[in-house]
């Protein structure tokens, strides 16, 4: 964790629970190690709940390399990586090359049927404090240079991004006592979906403060902007994440939030979260002890800015595969993503096609109808970034079906029959949730009462007793005063037993509350799935493609991206309407054409979809 002591937020949440539905480590690793766990946005609906935790940096080190070193059949190898082994492609896949390992600083060599890239901020890594500046991927940590030369020449299209870190405080000398106070929730929610509960008693959790900056911070930014060179550049830095003098420069006279996060069970640092800062050390001191309950505040290590190369992700394909390079994937920073939980997300995503590659079987890809993960790599892939991508609920078009709590319905499925990622005890307990999710809804179907006398058995639900027609129990959980142990106390048979487990009671809540919006939302993600459906010639040559009407502009724009489906392109910016019309147009005479050469039935399903695609508005 080389930066923020936290996993999880809005929208970074339920990548979290993606992650751990395909087994991913990251989300049990934080049950073992959180010190303050709290969903956020509790005040909306359940779709949109974010599960995040402080968690204690050296615990969580020591438990995920415990979890590695532990893993069967994986040798760990440390080394910094200098080059790429490539050889001559396949001539079944585009691309100019195909990895066959690489090469480490100390001349050695590893070789790979398929290589994973996830080079964070060290790709020529430029760390600034003030106007200093010194190559470094994170502080005290050198950068990755031979490696960043070498994809620069193979073609790749590099960018630059910046981000930052806070000081660090030391505990002692803070002043809480002036601060508000903000305390776990009780009881904690697990971010993974086999944790029963998290390691340690919510009255054991540390707590969180709060505190605001001032106008004097915004003077020590403004009359110092000159001592700033990270602030001067023209690299991008995160929108949603952006230093203080970003905040200031952006909001004038604007108060900001600063929370004051514990690193660690035993440690005495204090992370300042919402305070990263590149001006000089001195200044940051001075800047520290004008904020409320900093006053006497000692500074344990400055803020600083990083500055790193991206390669624009419209040269990976959904699966993370590179466009130029076979089996070569990217996952995390590299591809112009920010955050912990980004970086899982594309990480086993990369992990789970690296092996599907070497196996030759078709790839695993998650669509925007069925996970957060997929929005995320389809905006990447298809729209690109010129800043930091940070995932949040609001770039998500199916909210109320891709929910925190059922990832597991949606992906480990898909998991462990098609990738082979998840273990036999997770696609078991799946299996078992399912099951009891739908007998559960199936249950609470089949009972009805009239209003009168719902109410006389829960007198605390706001039901109307004028209603005339008999309300079922499902009706009656979606009131916002009752949950199944309520709905269980007034009819304890057959419904008691969907009380013993905290987290079903919990999804047929959630299930009830959702469920009339769920009826529309599922035509629109059947629709969505139809373009997703026509799938794009691979080796399409969209500069050179005959018989079909695409502007200069379309054909440079899907030369780049290589989107593999209808869905994709249209997704694209300076692709129009028009272009996707002819594209399909295109799509439909070329498969007829296969089809009636081939001579294969079953084309005639594809065909009848194109058909129905084009006859709908664009």
């Amino acid at each position: 964790m080389s930066c923020n002591p936290s996993f999880g937020g809005i929208g970074k949440g339920h990548l979290m629970r993606e992650v751990d539905a395909l087994d991913g480590l990251c989300s049990r690793i934080c049950d073992q190690s959180g010190v303050h766990y709290k969903v956020l946005n509790r005040r909306k609906g359940p779709a949109v709940w974010g599960l995040r935790a402080q968690i204690d940096r050296k615990l969580y080190k020591q438990n995920m390399q415990k979890a590695i070193l532990n893993t069967p059949l994986l040798t760990v190898r440390e080394g910094a990586v200098e080059d790429l082994l490539l050889t001559e492609p396949e001539p079944e896949h585009t691309g100019k090359w195909r990895v066959n390992g690489v090469v480490l600083v100390d001349g050695s060599t590893v070789y790979s049927e398929s290589v994973i890239l996830t080079t964070g901020t060290f790709l020529r890594g430029m760390i600034t404090i003030g106007l200093e500046m010194s190559p470094a991927g994170r502080l005290g940590d050198q950068p990755s240079i031979g490696l960043a030369q070498t994809l620069e020449k193979l073609g790749f299209v590099v960018g630059r991004l910046k981000t930052g870190t806070p000081p660090r405080i030391a505990k002692d000398s803070i002043n809480f006592s002036i601060l508000r106070k903000q305390m776990p929730d009780n009881p904690s929610v697990p971010f993974s979906l086999i944790s029963e509960t998290v390691w340690i008693k919510p009255e054991d959790q540390l707590p969180c403060y709060l505190t605001h900056t001032n106008s004097r911070v915004d003077e020590i930014v403004l009359e110092n902007l000159h001592l700033n060179s990270h602030v001067k550049e023209t690299t991008r830095g995160p929108r949603y994440c952006p230093s203080i003098e970003s905040k200031v420069l952006r909001f004038p006279n604007r108060v900001h939030q600063i929370w004051l996060e514990p690193e660690g069970m035993d440690s005495d640092l204090i992370y300042p979260q919402g305070l990263s800062v590149t001006l000089p050390a001195e200044l940051q001191e001075k800047m520290i002890t004008c904020i409320r309950g900093l006053e006497k505040a000692r500074m344990t290590q400055p803020g600083y800015g990083v500055q790193y190369d991206y390669f624009d992700p419209r040269q990976i394909t959904p699966s993370l595969e590179t466009h130029l390079v076979q089996r070569l994937f990217f996952a995390g920073q590299i591809n112009g993503t920010t955050g912990y939980e980004e970086a899982a997300a594309q990480g086993v995503i990369a992990g789970i096609n690296a092996s599907l590659r070497i196996r030759r079987k078709p790839p695993f890809v998650i669509s925007r109808t069925e996970g957060y993960i997929g929005v995320l790599i389809d905006d990447l892939t298809t729209l690109g970034t010129n800043e930091p991508y940070r995932m949040f609920t609001s770039r998500v078009e199916f909210r109320l079906s891709l929910r925190p709590d059922n990832a597991d319905r949606r992906l480990t499925f898909r998991g462990y029959g098609e990738a082979g990622c998840v273990s036999q005890e997770r696609y078991e307990r799946a299996c078992w949730m399912k099951s009891s999710l739908e007998e559960g809804i199936s249950v609470l179907k089949s009972i009805e009462f009239s209003s009168v006398k719902w109410k006389k058995l829960i007198p605390e639900a706001s039901i109307s007793i004028s209603k005339s027609a008999p309300l079922r129990a499902l009706d009656v959980l979606k009131y916002e005063e009752v949950d199944m142990e309520l709905l269980a106390k007034a009819v304890p048979e057959p419904l008691k037993k969907y009380t013993d487990c905290r987290e079903l009671a919990e999804r047929l809540k959630i299930e009830a509350t959702y469920e009339s919006a769920l009826v529309l939302q599922q035509q629109e993600i059947a629709e969505a799935q139809l373009d997703e459906a026509l799938q794009l010639p691979r080796d399409l040559d969209y500069l050179t493609v005959k018989g079909v009407s695409l502007s200069h502009e379309a054909r440079e724009k899907l030369q780049f991206s290589r989107p593999q489906t209808i869905g994709a392109a249209s997704r694209i910016p300076g692709v129009t309407p028009a272009a996707i019309i002819n594209l399909l147009r295109f799509v439909k005479t070329t498969q007829r054409g296969q089809a009636a050469k081939d001579e294969i039935p079953q084309t005639d399903q594809y065909l009848h979809d194109t058909d129905k695609l084009q006859e709908r508005k664009i």
